[in-house]
Order: C-alpha cells, then structure tokens, then sequence
C-alpha cells in the first residue's frame, strides 16, 4: 500500500476516516476482504496476499480499530530471514503493540493503527524503530513516511482536498465526495500529483493500484467500503455494514 490518508476529528460524528490506495505488481495473486484469519486472527476483516498470507489493511469492527502498513526506506531485510510484513496490520488491527526487537526479519515499513482514541505510526528503516502519534486533522502516509510538508506534490495536491471534503453526516452517507477523492480525482497516471498509478516495468510487468479501501469508524459502527477498479467511484462494494 502506497497511500494512507487519516483524517482525525474527535468531536465529529464519525471521528475517523481512512482511505487505503494499494499499489502492487499486478499480477500478484490476492482476494478481496473478507474474514481469512478465523483461526488466529478471529474477527479481523481484510483482502489477503495468497503469496505472503497477510493483508495491506485490516479492520477490527469490534473494537473499530484499522491496521495498515506501507513500505519504507532503508535497510531491507536478509533473505535468508526476510519475513513478509502482512502479518504487521494483523498485529495492528488486534490492537497489539509492535515489539521493541526482533523487527530485523522485516524490510522497511510504516504501520499505522487507529481507532475512535486516536492513531499511531511505527517507523522501521531496517536499523531503528520509530513511533508517532497523530494528531487531530487530515494526514497523509506514503512510502517516505508522514507527510507534514509539500515536498511531495501527490500529498500538496490531495491534502487540502481531503481536509475540505465534508464528512457525512452518519455512516450511511452520503460519501460521494469521499469515493471521488479515495479514487484519483480524475488527475491522470502520467501526473505527478497522482494517487492512482500504472507503470509498465520491463518483461511485460505491470506496477501500479490494485485496490482501494473507504473506512469510516464511528462509536455506532464501521463503514467498510472496497473497490478493485481504483479510478471508478461508482465501483465500491460495501463490505459493512453487511
């Protein structure tokens, strides 16, 4: 996943929004939300990687709590020990705090973990692990970490916008402008400010997104919304409420 936006209002009727963008190889195998941790992980909800077994984002409707990691910068792992991070947003969403060691098996992450008290954001470049806590307001995540400044043009151009969007006024909607924004605005692949990206790599390989995720989290409840057609805001499935 290469974009992660949170917007924080405690006193708003729903106090948390997350928008997930994941961009992968296209032709790595997954499937779309669902429950695929009965056994260890009972309760959490979220697409699976078939070749890792975890997820890029997982949601604990329960407790209302979100998990969602990004790749990072730094150090990457050995291979011979390399571990795959989708078990990271399982740990997050469970509500569970990430070890102070033994993190060295993983390549560079951000994690996220929010819920209705507020949202935290680990750091791991491959030598030294971080931690944030987010204020309330309108953030956004990529694969440089929290971007506070306009360094990046995708996050000067999406910021203000998703600071703008009216939030809905229950979890039933209307979330149009929500969807709008989740899915690109319209702003092209080629562009840099772009949020929804597509890139032919040599040998016929496709990198861009592949999915994404429109959460609300409220005291009454999740909004749980996916698409795997990333440009079209009329494709969200709602995966809750059922």
């Amino acid at each position: 996943m290469c974009t992660v936006v949170v917007s924080i209002d405690p006193s708003a009727e729903i106090p948390l929004i997350v928008v997930g963008v994941r961009d992968e190889f296209t032709d790595r195998p997954w499937v779309p939300p669902g429950e695929h941790w009965p056994g260890e992980r009972p309760g959490l909800i979220g697409g699976r990687d078939l070749r890792g077994g975890g997820t890029w984002l997982a949601v604990d409707p329960g407790s209302r709590r979100v998990g969602a990691v990004l790749n990072g910068h730094g150090l990457p792992a050995p291979d011979a020990t390399r571990r795959s991070r989708g078990d990271l947003p399982l740990i997050a969403a469970a509500g569970e705090d990430l070890p102070e060691s033994g993190l060295g098996g993983y390549d560079p992450f951000h994690l996220l973990r929010a819920d209705l008290g507020g949202a935290r954001l680990w750091h791991w470049d491959g030598v030294a692990l971080g931690r944030e806590d987010l204020p309330p307001g309108t953030h956004m995540i990529v694969n440089s970490g929290w971007e506070r400044g306009e360094e990046d043009e995708r996050v000067a151009f999406f910021r203000p916008l998703f600071a703008a969007a009216e939030r809905p006024s229950g979890l039933d909607g209307p979330w149009e402008r929500w969807r709008e924004l989740a899915t690109g605005a319209g702003v092209p692949s080629g562009d840099p400010r772009t949020m929804i990206v597509n890139r032919d790599l040599p040998e016929g390989r496709v990198f861009g997104s592949v999915s994404v995720t429109l959460l609300g989290l409220a005291p009454g409840g999740v909004r749980y919304e996916f698409t795997a057609d990333p440009r079209d805001p009329a494709a969200f499935g709602v995966i809750l409420p059922e």
